[in-house]
C-alpha cells in the first residue's frame, strides 16, 4: 500500500464499522482510548532509565507483589495505571481486570458505564526491560453479561469468565524498534505502526496470516526435564533435524517475551510453546487464561493460524478464576496440530527405550 494511500487506525476502525450499520460506534471509540494508553506506554518504555523520574512517580509504587506472586516493576504499575486511566471514564466499559490487580475494578460511579469488559496485560515481558529486548501490552474486549448492562451493578470475577471464542476484539502493541499494534475485530488480522511525526497508528499490515507450515519453533528448553512426553517428543523430532521423522532442519527461537513471540509467528510463522508441565503442579500452566492467552489465541485464529492448550483448542476453554493459567501452545496450523496430535495419541510404553522409539518408516 503506497505511503500516502495508508489508513490511520481511526479510518480502520470506521471502515470496519461499516460493516455493522446498526453498531454504536462504542467499540471504536474503546479501541482508540487502549490504543492511546498504549502510545503513552511505548513513550515511558522508550526513554528507558532515562524515565526514572516516571517510573519513580507515586502511581508507579503503588504495590510490591501482584496477585501471582509476582514482584512488581515500577513500569507494570505505571503501564496499569495508565490503561486505566485511559480507559475508565468513557463510558464504553463496565469493568476491567489485570494482571496487576487482585479483583476486577469497578467503574467510578462519577462516570458513565458501558455494555463492554476489558482484560489486559499492561506491559508483558516487563523483566526484560534491563536489557532493552522488546515488550508489549495485551488487551481482549468481552461484552458484559446483558444483567450487568440492563442494572448498572458492580461487575464480578464471574462476569469476566467466558471462552475467548467470545471475544469482541483482542490484540497486543509491540514496544520495539518501532511501536506496532496489531488488532482484530473478528474480521481477520491487520497490522499498525505507530508514525511518530503524525502521533497515529497507521495501517502497515493488512490481512496478515500466518503460514501453515514452518521451520521454526520457540520453546524454553531449561524446563525439558518437565515436559510431558507429547511435548518431549515434538522437540526431538524437531532438533533431529533431516536424519528425524520430520526429514527437515527446524531453528529454535526463544526471546521469553511473548508479545515478541507472537509478533515474529504473525510476520513468519512458526510455533509457540509453553506447555503444562510438571515443575509446579499446583500451576497448569505458566501463562494467564483470560489477558494472554485468549486474546493471542484469537488475534493467531483469526490471522489462520492456530492457538492450543495441546489438547484442545484454547478459545473453547471455559475459564475458571479471572487469574487462571494454562498451558500455550501457538502459532502456524500443521505445527499446532501435530502437538494436539501428539497428546491424543496413546504414549510409547517407555520412551526411553529404542525398541520403542518412533521411527521414521511409520511416520509422516
Amino acid at each position: 500500500m503506497p505511503l500516502s494511500k495508508r489508513w490511520t487506525l481511526t479510518r480502520y476502525l470506521i471502515e470496519e464499522r461499516r460493516r455493522y450499520p446498526q453498531a454504536s460506534g462504542d467499540l471504536n471509540a474503546l479501541i482508540l482510548d487502549v490504543s492511546l494508553a498504549c502510545k503513552a506506554i511505548a513513550r515511558i518504555v522508550a526513554f528507558g532509565v532515562l524515565g526514572d523520574s516516571l517510573t519513580h512517580s507515586p502511581a508507579a509504587q503503588a504495590g510490591a507483589v501482584n496477585v501471582q506472586g509476582e514482584v512488581q516493576k515500577p513500569l507494570d504499575v505505571l503501564s496499569n495505571e495508565i490503561f486505566v486511566r485511559m480507559n475508565e471514564w468513557n463510558g464504553h466499559l463496565a469493568g476491567m481486570a489485570s494482571e496487576e490487580m487482585d479483583d476486577p475494578l469497578q467503574i467510578p460511579a462519577s462516570y458513565s458505564r458501558g455494555k463492554y469488559l476489558l482484560a489486559f496485560d499492561p506491559l508483558d515481558g516487563s523483566s526484560n526491560i534491563d536489557v532493552n529486548v522488546s515488550v508489549g501490552s495485551i488487551f481482549s474486549v468481552l461484552r458484559a453479561p446483558q444483567e450487568v448492562i440492563d442494572s448498572g451493578r458492580d461487575v464480578t470475577e464471574a462476569d469476566f469468565l467466558q471462552p475467548g471464542a467470545t471475544q469482541v476484539a483482542a490484540g497486543y502493541a509491540l514496544y520495539g524498534p518501532t511501536t506496532m499494534l496489531v488488532l482484530t475485530v473478528g474480521n481477520g488480522v491487520a497490522g499498525f505502526t505507530l508514525n511518530p511525526n503524525l502521533g497515529e497508528f497507521v495501517l502497515t499490515h493488512p490481512n496478515i496470516q500466518v503460514p501453515v507450515d514452518t521451520h521454526e519453533f520457540a520453546i524454553n528448553t531449561s524446563n525439558s526435564r518437565f515436559w510431558e512426553p507429547p511435548v518431549k517428543r515434538y522437540v526431538d523430532e524437531c532438533l533431529a533435524g533431516k536424519t528425524g521423522p520430520r526429514g527437515r532442519d527446524f531453528n529454535m527461537r526463544w526471546i521469553a517475551s511473548m508479545v515478541a513471540e507472537a509478533h515474529r509467528i504473525l510476520m513468519r510463522g512458526g510455533v509457540f510453546m509453553y506447555p503444562r508441565d510438571t515443575k509446579d503442579p499446583a500451576k497448569p500452566g505458566r501463562l494467564r487464561l483470560l489477558y494472554e492467552a485468549n486474546p493471542i489465541g484469537f488475534v493467531m485464529e483469526q490471522a489462520g493460524g492456530r492457538a492450543s492448550t495441546g489438547r484442545q483448542p484454547m478459545l473453547g476453554v471455559k475459564p475458571t478464576a479471572l487469574h487462571q493459567r494454562i498451558g500455550l501452545v501457538f502459532g502456524s496450523k500443521h505445527e499446532v496440530e501435530r502437538i494436539e496430535r501428539y497428546h491424543h495419541e496413546p504414549a510409547a510404553r517407555d520412551a526411553g527405550t529404542p525398541l520403542f522409539a518412533a521411527r521414521s518408516l511409520f511416520r509422516d
